[in-house]
Parts: structure tokens; sequence; C-alpha cells
């Protein structure tokens, strides 16, 4: 039998901060702004790709 691998992602975002983190190099300064703001930008972006779904 094959492991399904599980999603863990959060509803709300495409990529969550910690698979991006994961791929950024040392962040020399205050984290949890880039946190935010990343998440903000993964919230606008996920609510653009419902609207183009539900909107056609």
């Amino acid at each position: 039998m094959t492991e399904n691998k599980q999603n863990k992602s959060v509803p709300g975002i495409c990529l969550s901060w910690d698979e991006v983190r994961k791929e950024l190099p040392a962040i020399n300064g205050d984290e949890e702004l880039f946190k935010r703001v990343w998440e903000d930008n993964e919230a606008l972006s996920y609510m653009y790709i419902w609207h183009l779904v539900l909107s056609f």
C-alpha cells in the first residue's frame, strides 16, 4: 500500500509560512513581520483564485 501524504495546509492559504520559511535564507529582522506580510498576501491570492472559480 502507498501512504497518502497528509495536506496540512490551513484553509485560506496556498503555501504556508512554515513551508516557505524552509526555503528562505536567514532573516535579519523581525520574522513575525515577514510572516504577517506573507500570510496577508497568501490570503489575497487565495481569495482571487476562488473569485475566478466562482465567477466564471
